[in-house]
C-alpha cells in the first residue's frame, strides 16, 4: 500500500464503486487498511478513510447534481443533523481500542449485508407514489434524463436517523452511505437512485466536517497517513465521476444486492483475521 500507483488504482476503484451505490467507499477502504496496514491506529484509519470519502462525495455530488437527482431539502436538513454526531464520532476514535474497532466494524457489515440481501431493493424504483401523511414531505423530481420520481418521507425519522449516521460514520470510517442509502430507500421510502445521489450530497458535507475535526485532533501529523490520503484522493475523484455515470444505467435492486454481497465478504474476512490471527 506504499506504492503511489497502487494507491491511485485503489482510489479509482473505490470512487467508482462507492459513488455507484452512494456509500462514499469507506466500507471498502477501511477493511483494506485493517488487513494490509496493521500498524495504523483506529484514529489514523478513519482519518484516511474520511479524507477519501470527502473527496469522493464532493466529486460524485457534482455529477449527481448535474443529473438533477439530489433531493436538496432532505440533503441539507439531514446533513445538518449529522454534524454533531460526526464530531463526537471522531473524538470517540481517540479512545477506542483496535480490537474493539475491528470486531464492531465486522459485525456491523454482516448485519447490514443480511438485511440488504433479503430485504433490500424491493421498493418501487421511482418512488412510493407520494403518500400523504402527517409529518411527511411530498416530493416530485424530474432528472436530466426525463425520469420522474414521486415519493414522500417522514422528515423527523430522517433527522433522527441522520444523527446516528453522523456518529457511527466517522467512528467506523465508512462515510455512512452503507447505512444511509438502505435506510432512505427501505425505511424512508426514497427511490434508490434518489437515495444514492442524496446520500452522496450528505456525505460531502458530513465527511468534510469529520476531516476538519481530524485535522485539529492531529490525525494527519503522520507523513504515512498524508501520503496514502493524497494517492487515494488522486484516484477517487475521477472514479466518482465514472460511478455516477454507471449509476443511471443500473437498476436499483442490482445495486443493493451487489452492495450486500460485498459487505458480507468484507465483514467475514475482518472477523476471521481478528479471531484467527
Amino acid at each position: 500500500m506504499d506504492n503511489i500507483f497502487v494507491l491511485i488504482f485503489i482510489g479509482f476503484t473505490i470512487g467508482t464503486l462507492g459513488t455507484l451505490i452512494g456509500a462514499g467507499g469507506g466500507f471498502i477502504l477501511v477493511p483494506l487498511l485493517i488487513l494490509t496496514v496493521p500498524g495504523l491506529s483506529p484514529d489514523e484509519i478513519t482519518a484516511i478513510s474520511m479524507g477519501v470519502v470527502a473527496c469522493n462525495a464532493i466529486s460524485g455530488s457534482i455529477a449527481y447534481m448535474k443529473s438533477r437527482r439530489v433531493d436538496y431539502k432532505a440533503g441539507i436538513i439531514f446533513a445538518i443533523c449529522t454534524i454533531p454526531g460526526s464530531i463526537l464520532g471522531v473524538l470517540t476514535t481517540k479512545v477506542i481500542s483496535r480490537d474493539v474497532f475491528d470486531i464492531l466494524f465486522g459485525v456491523v457489515l454482516l448485519i447490514l449485508a443480511v438485511f440488504l440481501f433479503f430485504k433490500g431493493g424491493k421498493r418501487s424504483e421511482n418512488g412510493n407514489h407520494a403518500t400523504i401523511k402527517k409529518n411527511w414531505v411530498v416530493q416530485h423530481l424530474v432528472d436530466r434524463f426525463g425520469v420522474t420520481y414521486d415519493y414522500s418521507y417522514n422528515i423527523y425519522w430522517g433527522m433522527i436517523l441522520s444523527v446516528f449516521v453522523g456518529y457511527f460514520s466517522p467512528l467506523l470510517g465508512i462515510g455512512g452511505g452503507i447505512i444511509h442509502v438502505p435506510a432512505m430507500s427501505e425505511w424512508l421510502l426514497f427511490p434508490v437512485h434518489i437515495a444514492t445521489a442524496t446520500s452522496h450530497f450528505i456525505l460531502a458535507i458530513m465527511a468534510t466536517v469529520s476531516v476538519v475535526t481530524h485535522y485539529f485532533q492531529g490525525s494527519y501529523n503522520n507523513p504515512v497517513v498524508v501520503k496514502m490520503l493524497i494517492g487515494l484522493a488522486i484516484g477517487v475523484i475521477p472514479g466518482a465521476q465514472l460511478g455516477a455515470y454507471l449509476s443511471r444505467r443500473m437498476k436499483g435492486r442490482i445495486i443493493i444486492k451487489a452492495l450486500a454481497v460485498s459487505l458480507a465478504i468484507v465483514g467475514i474476512r475482518i472477523l476471521i483475521s481478528r479471531y484467527f490471527k
